[in-house]
């Protein structure tokens, strides 16, 4: 159930192409990271693979399935998106917004069956959140609230799980939190999970598999230690500022 770019170009309509020629790959039960400085086109390359953006040439491929020929439709029985965007839930409980996420499974009318409320128990379960589904979401906590925006992802039963920073609005204890979760869902259920985050430290140490994108449109891949050793993660992101230490894997004052 691998994920496969080939030679893909990504980029806005009316704009120029953001990222060109990219060639990628992420497996089922690892935890790939998405890293780069801002503005090298993180999220236009995530938000290409969702389907979110059309693709200026090239393909995304899932076991062999051409995710970008797929119908909306077709394509959330596949995947599942988790953006960095708040979410306004009104009035919903955690268990009611995960519910959302099997909409994809019951047809026209949306009527939950019996495998659907039993799914979404067992999303709220994955995540560490049964204990507070009947709660109102917006009387959870961040961190919190991001469990439950997986445990929704997670209802679709995706072979593909991608996430846009999910960790922007959390606190460190819940950043980590958060991130040992997605390592932790990716190997219980075998399926590919892509997050793209800004916090580099905490990714070089938990994510099986890099995507690394540099200020001048390159993009590496490999396990986290290989492009630390290599130099690559330094190159991507050395400032006057800063620099990355590859013997302490950690950014330090110059």
């Amino acid at each position: 159930m691998s994920l496969r770019l080939h030679d893909l170009t990504v980029g806005h309509r009316r704009g120029p192409a953001v990222l060109t020629g990219v060639t990628l790959d992420a497996r089922p039960g690892e935890l790939t990271a998405l890293l780069g400085p801002n503005g090298a086109g993180k999220s236009t390359l995530l938000r290409t693979v969702a389907g979110l953006l059309p693709a200026v040439s090239g393909t995304v491929a899932l076991d062999g399935a051409d995710l970008l020929a797929l119908s909306p439709a077709a394509r959330a029985r596949r995947v599942a998106v988790v953006l960095t965007e708040r979410v306004d839930p009104g009035l919903l409980t955690a268990w009611e917004l995960v519910a959302l996420g099997r909409h994809p499974h019951t047809g026209a009318r949306g009527t939950l069956r019996p495998a659907d409320h039993a799914a979404v128990d067992a999303a709220l379960v994955a995540v560490r959140a049964s204990g507070f589904a009947d709660r109102r979401v917006g009387r959870l906590s961040d961190g919190e609230r991001q469990r439950v925006l997986v445990a929704r992802a997670l209802a679709q039963a995706p072979d593909l799980l991608l996430l846009d920073e999910p960790t922007a609005f959390l606190d460190a204890p819940s950043r980590v939190s958060v991130t040992g979760l997605l390592r932790r869902l990716a190997r219980e259920r075998g399926i590919v999970v892509v997050v793209s985050t800004h916090d580099v430290e905490l990714a070089l140490r938990v994510a099986d598999r890099v995507w690394l994108l540099d200020r001048d449109g390159g993009v590496r891949s490999g396990p986290p230690a290989a492009l630390v050793d290599g130099g690559a993660v330094g190159a991507a992101f050395d400032s006057d500022e800063l620099r990355f230490d590859a013997g302490s894997s950690t950014f330090v004052m110059r």
